[in-house]
C-alpha cells in the first residue's frame, strides 16, 4: 500500500473545488473535507506501519508500554484481566465482555481501560488479506496525573463513578497521535527522545476528548474511582477489610464498585479465584479438586458448575482444548 503524501491529497481537493461556487461556500466546506482527508490517509499510514511491524500473528513490545498485535482469522472469545491501556485497531474489529456489558470496536473508535478486571475477549473480524491489527498503550497513571495539572484538568473529588472500560469515536488528532507514534518504531534513536512526548500528547488528547471523565477519575486525588483502583491491587483481601482501608462504608464501597467494574465485590472475587484456579491448571499441571481447592472451593463439584458458566467448559476439558490450540499454533509457526 502505498502512503498518501497530505499535501497531494490537500492540493487534489483545492483542485476540484467548482469555480463557480462562491468563496463563502468553499470556506464552509474545506475545512472538513480536509480533516476526512487527513483521517483517511492517516488510517492507511497506521495500516501500513502495522502490517510492517507485525509480520507474523500474536503480539509484539517494540517499545517500553507498546504492545502491537496481528491476528489472520478471527479468535475464540479468551478470557484475561485488562489493565490500564489505550487501544487503537487500525484493521478489522474486537469484542471485549465484562460484566453484562459487551463493547464491540473497529478502526472508527478506540477503548480505554483504566483498571484491572476480569473480561473476556475475541477479535471478531481478520483474514489473511485483512488481518486485525491493533496497538495497546500502556497508561501511567503518574503521568495521567502530571498532564491533567499542567493542563489545569483537576477534577471534583465529588464527581460521580464511571465503569472502568468503554468505547468512543476515534478523532482526527488523536489518530494522528498514534501514527506519529508508530512512526517513531522505525527511528530507535528517535523513539528514545520522541515517544515520550507523544505520550503525554495521547495523554492530553485523551483528557480533551470524550472519554476525558474516564481519565480524570484514574488520577482523582481522594475521588471514589482512585480508591477502588486501589482496591483492585489488593485482590486477596477480604472485602470488608478492603471497606475499612479506604474509609468507605460497605455499602459506599459496594456501590463505587459494581459503578467500576459492572461487578459486585463477590462476583469481581469468584472470576478472579476461577481465572487463578485455570491458570494453576495450565501452568502448574494440576488437577481440577486441587485448583478448586488452592483458591478457596471446598466443594468440588460447586467448583465445576462455577468454572463451566464462566468458560464454557468443564476445568480439565478447558485446559485440555487450550492446550490443543497452543500446541497447533506453535506448529503452525514451525512450519511458517
Amino acid at each position: 500500500m502505498i502512503l498518501h503524501d497530505r499535501t497531494t491529497i490537500l492540493q487534489h481537493l483545492d483542485d476540484e473545488s467548482d469555480p463557480e461556487e462562491g468563496r463563502m461556500d468553499v470556506t464552509n466546506h474545506q475545512p472538513s473535507e480536509r480533516e476526512g482527508a487527513w483521517a483517511r490517509a492517516n488510517r492507511e499510514e497506521l495500516v501500513e506501519r502495522l502490517g510492517r511491524a507485525t509480520r507474523r500473528d500474536g503480539r509484539s513490545y517494540p517499545l517500553n508500554g507498546l504492545m502491537l498485535r496481528r491476528e489472520s482469522a478471527p479468535t475464540e472469545m479468551g478470557h484475561g484481566m485488562s489493565y490500564l491501556s489505550l487501544c487503537v485497531i487500525a484493521q478489522g474489529s474486537k469484542e471485549v465482555m465484562f460484566g453484562d456489558n459487551r463493547y464491540r470496536y473497529d478502526p472508527a473508535q478506540y477503548l480505554i481501560a483504566t483498571a484491572a478486571l476480569p473480561i473476556a475477549t475475541r477479535v471478531v473480524d481478520a483474514s489473511e488479506e485483512r488481518p486485525y491489527l491493533a496497538l495497546i498503550l500502556d497508561l501511567d497513571p503518574t503521568l495521567v496525573g502530571s498532564v491533567m495539572v499542567e493542563a489545569g484538568h483537576i477534577p471534583s473529588r465529588n464527581q460521580s463513578a464511571v465503569t472502568a472500560i468503554d468505547v468512543s469515536p476515534l478523532d482526527a488528532g488523536l489518530l494522528d497521535a498514534a501514527v506519529r507514534l508508530v512512526r517513531l518504531l522505525e527511528t530507535p534513536t528517535q523513539a528514545r527522545f520522541l515517544a515520550p512526548l507523544l505520550k503525554r500528547e495521547i495523554v492530553y488528547r485523551l483528557l480533551s476528548g470524550e472519554q476525558r471523565g474516564r481519565i480524570a477519575q484514574l488520577a482523582a486525588l481522594g475521588g471514589g474511582t482512585h480508591r477502588i483502583a486501589e482496591a483492585l491491587e489488593w485482590l486477596r483481601m477480604l472485602i470488608e477489610e478492603v471497606a475499612r482501608e479506604l474509609g468507605m462504608s460497605a455499602s459506599g464501597f459496594h456501590h463505587h464498585f459494581k459503578a467500576l467494574t459492572a461487578l459486585s465485590p463477590l462476583q469481581f472475587q469468584k472470576q478472579l479465584r476461577l481465572q487463578e484456579a485455570r491458570r494453576l491448571m495450565l501452568g502448574e499441571g494440576l488437577d481440577a479438586a486441587s485448583a478448586g481447592y488452592r483458591v478457596g472451593y471446598g466443594d468440588a463439584s460447586h467448583f465445576t458448575r462455577e468454572y463451566k458458566r464462566l468458560f464454557g467448559a468443564p476445568p480439565m476439558r478447558d485446559v485440555e482444548q487450550m492446550r490443543q490450540a497452543s500446541n497447533t499454533n506453535a506448529l503452525q509457526d514451525a512450519a511458517s
